[in-house]
């Protein structure tokens, strides 16, 4: 039977080696470094973005003191990017051009690859930062935090369930240490890690709880819409997939979130 204390210490290096890996947040020496570790590290990948929506969160909060809820909205998104050097982002406009500009799967894979960014990539970028930044300022300012904080670990967890239920579509690649096969325990605490901020914001009263189911269908929704995209032109998921999944998963739980707040339509 393992040490309850190394057993706790290991899992805190699994989480270390998942902060270092998606943001640019450094860590203790202690942690050190195991190829084999990065494998198990994506179970965190959810808690990742707790720690990202709460200094994203502190930067809005900081800054709507002093400035319009709108400019607080607008760093409080660069402060994301920021934290995370624009990872999710980029595999986002990656995806776009791939699947925008390839008719065949190699020659998806190949423009997936290429670091340059084409027609597709900064247009579908541009349109997902305006919905992004658009649809928080939109939420009234006291949930915008808690959007947050709800927002981020899910569309992580959307983007950990390719990790479970898909291939790996590459022979190499960045993300191919964390594309390994998922363990359905290992799936369940990044579902815990997911779930958890957004069951405390619906004991908390913060939103409906109807509010947060819809958070939760959309967030799975895109997962499976961008899922089966991937699957079908490249029978299985890169990186970008992943940080597509995620940033548009984002997004549809901002949107399902600032639905809550609109007049139901009246029909006369």
């Amino acid at each position: 039977m393992a040490n309850p204390v190394s057993a706790a210490v290991h899992q805190c290096r699994l989480f270390f080696i998942a902060l270092q890996f998606f943001t640019r947040l450094p860590i203790p020496r202690w942690v050190g470094f195991e190829p084999a570790w990065l494998q198990h590290a994506s179970r965190y990948f959810p808690l990742v973005g707790v720690i990202v929506a709460s200094i994203s969160g502190a930067v809005y909060l900081l800054a709507s003191w002093l400035l319009p809820s709108a400019v607080a909205v607008l760093l409080a998104v660069a402060a994301g990017i920021y934290l995370t050097g624009a990872f999710h982002e980029d595999g986002f406009a990656d995806m776009c051009d791939g699947f925008g500009g390839g008719m065949t799967r190699e020659r998806v894979l190949e423009i997936m690859k290429d670091s340059r960014i084409g027609a597709y990539g900064a247009i579908g970028i541009l349109c997902l930062l305006a919905i992004k930044c658009t649809a928080l300022v939109s939420l009234p300012p006291a949930v915008i935090v808690a959007t947050l904080c709800i927002a981020h670990p899910l569309s992580r967890l959307a983007a950990v369930s390719l990790i479970r239920f898909m291939d790996y579509a590459r022979g190499e690649g960045k993300a191919k240490p964390m594309a390994q096969e998922m363990s359905t325990a290992e799936f369940f605490i990044a579902a815990i890690c997911g779930l958890l901020p957004l069951v405390m914001c619906g004991a908390l009263g913060i939103f409906y709880w109807a509010t947060l189911v819809f958070a939760v269908v959309a967030a799975a929704a895109a997962a499976f819409w961008l899922g089966r995209k991937c699957q079908r032109r490249l029978q299985g998921y890169t990186g970008d997939c992943l940080g597509a999944v995620q940033q548009v998963a984002e997004v549809a739980v901002y949107l399902a979130i600032l639905s809550s707040f609109q007049p139901p339509l009246r029909f006369y």
